[in-house]
Order: C-alpha cells, then sequence, then structure tokens
C-alpha cells in the first residue's frame, strides 16, 4: 500500500467518516451543555431586543429639540417601562438597558448633558438612533441563531438561556476505547525495570479525547501477540472509534495489523508522509473505525490531532472539522529534510507573532513536548526557511 501524503490522508479520513455517520442524539441540561455538539437549530423566540433599549446612562430626547434647554420628566431603569411620552421641549432620564420611552428618537450620554432642578441643558445636536439599541436589531422572532453540527461554548450557552432554552438536544457522545499495546509497557503507578517504560500514551491520549469531545475508554494493556491483541480489541468493538497505541510497524512483534487482519479489518491507509507519525494506520473493524497510532509519544499525540481528532469530532455531529494552523515568524533559522511534512516542537510567542523551535531528542522525549505550546509544520517540499520567515505552526 503506497504511503499518502499529510492532506491526502486526512482527506481520506474525513470522507470515510462523514460516509458513514449515523451520530445518535439526545437531550441534556443546559448547565451540562458546554462543550457538547447542537443536534438541532435553534431560533430566536421573540424579538431581541424585543423593545427599543437605551445603550448609555443618561437622557431620552425628541432629537428635534436639540441642542436646547429641556424638561426632565421622570426616570426610567432597566426592568421598567415609562407609561408617559416624551413630548416637545422634554426628556427623561434614562439607564442603559431601559426601554426607550414612546415620544423619544435619541439617547444623550450623561457625559454631555448638564442637569439643572427639574431641566436639563444640552448643547450639541443629536441625529435619531444615537444610542439606541433598535427593536429586533440582534435577532428577529423566529431568525435561526444556532445551528446543529455547532460545539457549545460559553456564548452559545448565554443564547440559549436568552430565547428560553432550559434544556437542549446535543448529539451522543462517540466513545473512544484506547488499546495500548506492547510488552515493554507498565502501568503509571508502577515502578518500572530499566527496559520498561511506564504507559503514558493511554492517559495522554485520554486527555485529547475528552477535549475532541469524546468519552474515553482505556482498555488493558496488548501484549506482543496477535492472540492477546486480538482478544483486547475485541472487547473495544462496542465502542465509537478505536485508538491502538503501538504496534503498527512493520517489526516482527508489531502485532497490531495482523490482530485487526483477523478481525476482518479494511486498511484504508497504513502509512503517511510525515514526521513524527509515519507509521499509521486507519481503516475500519466490524463497522468500527480504527486508527493504528504508531507508539512514540510524540508521534502518538501528533497524529490523534491531525486525523483521529476529526474522526471523533464528526463522529460526535460537529460539521466544522477544519485544522487550524496559522502563520507565525521564524525567530531563527530552521532546516530540514525535505520529503516529509514535519511537525516538532515549538514555542510560540504570546502574542502569536512568533515561533521558536525547541531542541527535542526524537519522538519519545516527553520533557520537550511540555515545553513547547505548539508544532512548527515543516512542508515537505521546502528544506530551509530563514529567520524571520512565516511558516505555519500547530496549536498543541
Amino acid at each position: 500500500m503506497a504511503p499518502l501524503e499529510f492532506l491526502e490522508a486526512r482527506e481520506t479520513v474525513i470522507g470515510a467518516v462523514r460516509a458513514a455517520l449515523k451520530p445518535a442524539e439526545e437531550e441534556t441540561a443546559l448547565d451540562a451543555a458546554m462543550g457538547r455538539v447542537l443536534a438541532e437549530t435553534v431560533s430566536a423566540d421573540r424579538d431581541s431586543p424585543a423593545l427599543a433599549r437605551s445603550l448609555r446612562d443618561g437622557f431620552a430626547v425628541r432629537a428635534a429639540d436639540l441642542p436646547g434647554e429641556l424638561d426632565v420628566i421622570g426616570e426610567v431603569r432597566a426592568g421598567e417601562r415609562f407609561a408617559g411620552e416624551v413630548g416637545p421641549g422634554q426628556a427623561l432620564a434614562i439607564m442603559t438597558g431601559a426601554p426607550l420611552p414612546s415620544g423619544a428618537d435619541a439617547v444623550v450620554m450623561l457625559e454631555h448633558a448638564v442637569a439643572m432642578a427639574g431641566r436639563v441643558r444640552i448643547s450639541q445636536p443629536a441625529e435619531p438612533g444615537r444610542n439606541v439599541n433598535p427593536r429586533a436589531s440582534e435577532a428577529a422572532a423566529g431568525e435561526p441563531l444556532l445551528r446543529a453540527g455547532q460545539r457549545l461554548d460559553y456564548s452559545a450557552i448565554a443564547l440559549l438561556a436568552s430565547v428560553g432554552q432550559a434544556r437542549v438536544r446535543v448529539y451522543r457522545q462517540p466513545v473512544a476505547a484506547i488499546v495500548p499495546t506492547g510488552d515493554e509497557l507498565v502501568e503509571a503507578g508502577r515502578t518500572p525495570l530499566d527496559y520498561q517504560v511506564r504507559n503514558s500514551n493511554a492517559q495522554a491520549l485520554a486527555a485529547q479525547v475528552q477535549r475532541a469531545g469524546g468519552r474515553p475508554r482505556i482498555l488493558p494493556i496488548a501484549r506482543d501477540s496477535v492472540e492477546h491483541t486480538r482478544g483486547i480489541l475485541e472487547r473495544a468493538l462496542d465502542c465509537d472509534l478505536l485508538l491502538v497505541s503501538g504496534g503498527v510497524s512493520a517489526g516482527k512483534y508489531d502485532v497490531v495489523a495482523r490482530a485487526l487482519g483477523a478481525l476482518g479489518a479494511t486498511f484504508y491507509f497504513d502509512r503517511v508522509l510525515i514526521q513524527p507519525g509515519q507509521p499509521l494506520a486507519f481503516g475500519s473493524v466490524a463497522g468500527k473505525f480504527f486508527f493504528g497510532l504508531p507508539g512514540n509519544p510524540a508521534s502518538t499525540m501528533v497524529t490523534f490531532e491531525l486525523f483521529a481528532r476529526a474522526a471523533l469530532e464528526l463522529l460526535g455531529g460537529q460539521t466544522d472539522v477544519s485544522l487550524a494552523m496559522p502563520f507565525a515568524r521564524l525567530t531563527r533559522e530552521f532546516r530540514h529534510r525535505p520529503g516529509l511534512t514535519r511537525f516538532l516542537p515549538a514555542r510560540l510567542s504570546g502574542d502569536g507573532a512568533e515561533v521558536t523551535p525547541l531542541a527535542w531528542h526524537g519522538s519519545g522525549d516527553i520533557p520537550a513536548l511540555t515545553r513547547a505550546n505548539a508544532f512548527l509544520v515543516a512542508d515537505s517540499g521546502r528544506a530551509e526557511y530563514p529567520a524571520g520567515e512565516w511558516i505555519r505552526v500547530l496549536m498543541k
């Protein structure tokens, strides 16, 4: 099977998952909806604002009366409605958010008015509509405001509350089975021998799955035999997505492909021209998609973000799975060997304008990954980037 370029492999994943999508729906309370994916269109239940309202503390006036000295006929606050009407030569003291009274068509800020006993002097003219938020200027009754497939953030939660939705329909969170593999692994709470390593990939993947809106299920470590690995994989088939970490290369004890093959798996690709993460497999087995992620920590993290995250988001009903890779200026010269698209640890400046490549010692260097807040993205066809050159970055 020929290896795929980065973008071709990503498009393969997205196309396959989109074609098979059947996300389930459920209802949840609004206070539990943060980060969930909306499964319905939400429309305004009334005009917003329902009445024209003041944007400032000041005086509601008739623009035609300005400049001039006006009689103050009362006051209106947010949460009230003035029963009378502002007539010629009159003004009404008004607070931010209060409904504009009948007869008035503008609001003059306090800073631009001189209040006297029962009167106010305004020396500047004002056009109709000044400091007024017109009725339905934010949304008209029945206007769609949120659409299915949108992940809910705090502003969307506020909007749902503002249109009276105490409960909301969302897509069910997909469950991702995480299967770590390798005889060299021991669990995080154990003391490894000098030829063993702790199972960090499963915990990192669980965190990445949660951040992508899924629910992780960590399975026991699959040992380096086809039979044992197959048994663990069979236990994962009731999940929505399988994430297998390690054992996908071509070595004697890399048995994941054989175990998946024994379960009738179909492979869409088994290698991508990237670093880290070149030995990456993607396919389906028993109606579920799987990723065979490389076992080195950086490879596992990067390939999840580049490929598996999009699949998980789609399975959760999200429609926009675009990969943000903004540009930043290199603080120093950077070189790499062309032929692979490389995603290397880097430090992005606080304002996101500059990026500095970090020293690291390969895909197993977890301390270097913790010092990074981004990955520098080096194009496969370009070997050199001078200092000050623009280069893409993948946010961590």
